[in-house]
């Protein structure tokens, strides 16, 4: 079993240019377990998060499946900012949030005297309670019978401000990242950013989102929504469930993590970021290989030390059998095993690449590479070990998280174990 190691366990490295950037702190809310121990025994024993829609009337769509928090209670994180002063995807975002910064063993007092960065990012912000307005308008044909709390909450901004006020975070740039459904890992690749530069030592990056008739209507409307379950790289694959929650990760400078004596869980290595603009909806080959060449150069890794990669891998159609043929342009006849977690947490949007990111500094931690579950038969056009259906056991060093979105855009996060290597 691979475990991260400890701070005494390697000292700081010279000073260089761009500083070393380490993970010391987790938080994930989805819809196979809160928390990390529930998260991460959710992607261990291949935890299915489809159950019946109650967040909205699913009347006339012909179908009632997504992948929703169950059970959650923001009271039990968010303790300085009154609930109803943001939506259930700031709910998630701040309690994600709080269990990022305890995990990391950061007090609100540590907290308050630092200069910080927070990002997230979101594919629909607080969508549900625009639509409830919306409803309460045309109910009444006026807009004045707006809930003016809804419409003081729905600035997808607060996403980020909201966390500052409940930790208490008085100098930080709050910045919230809206490139959909990749916009978790372009949210971490910012903090990522913010401190190699020097500009700060700690940034809280990740991602947001909850469900909503939205995205769900949107998603039914393209005929990409599954009858049933999630199948990536499957041949009788039929697209995405819907799916929320939260994923917040505490980024340290390697000298703030190793002066305070924090536990890493893993290197933040680097990340590549491209935009195709090729097609509105449609991924495009490559595109997304690019982004997979730029983020291996940046992390200085060479394609035979990926372990696994974490896909995109929503179970449509169309992205499996282009970012399978992108994964084989990059690494040829002989790919790293590539599994799809949102075949388990189905697609929770802007959320989606950093619960893939936490489930890749999980899967360091703890030895273990995830399942792609509901797996029958591998799609020929997707020829990938893709760990079907159950866990194995692994020394887990190096890993790529994928992410895409709508407008061709790609970001992709690489990972690896604590002092695996020094850059020049």
């Amino acid at each position: 079993m691979s475990t991260a190691q400890s701070p005494a366990a390697s000292e700081a490295p010279a000073p260089t240019d761009r500083r070393r950037v380490v993970l010391t702190g987790m938080g994930a809310i989805s819809s196979i377990g809160t928390g990390l121990d529930e998260y991460a025994e959710g992607l261990r024993t291949g935890r299915s998060g489809a159950r019946p829609i109650t967040r909205f009337d699913t009347e006339g769509f012909g179908q009632n499946v997504a992948c929703e928090v169950p059970d959650f209670a923001p009271e039990r994180w968010i303790r300085n900012v009154p609930l109803d002063d943001m939506g259930r995807a700031g709910q998630f975002a701040v309690a994600a949030a709080r269990m990022a910064v305890e995990d990391a063993g950061l007090t609100e007092a540590d907290l308050g005297e630092r200069q910080a960065v927070i990002s997230v990012g979101t594919t629909d912000g607080e969508s549900h309670d625009i639509a409830v307005l919306l409803e309460q308008e045309l109910a009444a044909g006026d807009p004045e019978a707006m809930d003016p709390v809804l419409s003081r909450r729905i600035n997808a901004g607060r996403l980020t401000t909201v966390i500052a006020r409940e930790l208490r975070m008085p100098n930080v740039e709050p910045t919230t990242i809206t490139t959909a459904c990749a916009a978790g890992n372009y949210s971490i690749g910012y903090g990522l950013d913010s401190i190699r530069s020097g500009e700060v030592d700690i940034a809280l990056c990740g991602g947001a989102d909850a469900v909503c008739r939205k995205a769900f209507a949107l998603f039914k409307r393209f005929g990409a929504l599954t009858p049933d379950v999630v199948r990536p790289f499957d041949k009788d694959r039929q697209g995405i469930l819907t799916g929320e929650g939260a994923g917040i990760l505490v980024l340290e400078s390697l000298e703030s993590a190793l002066a305070r004596g924090a536990h890493i869980y893993a290197e933040v290595l680097g990340y590549g970021l491209s935009c195709d603009a090729n097609h509105p909806t449609a991924p495009d080959r490559d595109g997304i290989a690019r982004g997979i060449r730029l983020a291996l150069d940046d992390a200085g890794v060479k394609q035979e030390e990926i372990d696994f990669i974490s896909a995109h891998g929503t179970g449509t159609k169309a992205n499996d059998r282009t970012e399978s043929a992108a994964i084989l342009d990059v690494y040829g006849d002989a790919p790293p095993r590539t599994v799809a977690v949102k075949s388990m947490l189905g697609h929770s949007m802007g959320a989606a690449s950093a619960l893939g990111a936490i489930a890749c500094g999980l899967a360091i931690e703890h030895g273990f590479i995830p399942p792609t579950i509901n797996h029958r038969e591998t799609d020929p056009e997707c020829p990938l070990d893709v760990v079907p259906n159950a866990a194995v056991e692994a020394d887990v060093r190096i890993v790529q998280n994928n992410s895409s979105a709508f407008a061709g855009n790609n970001a992709i996060l690489i990972l690896g174990t604590y002092g695996e290597r020094v850059r020049p």
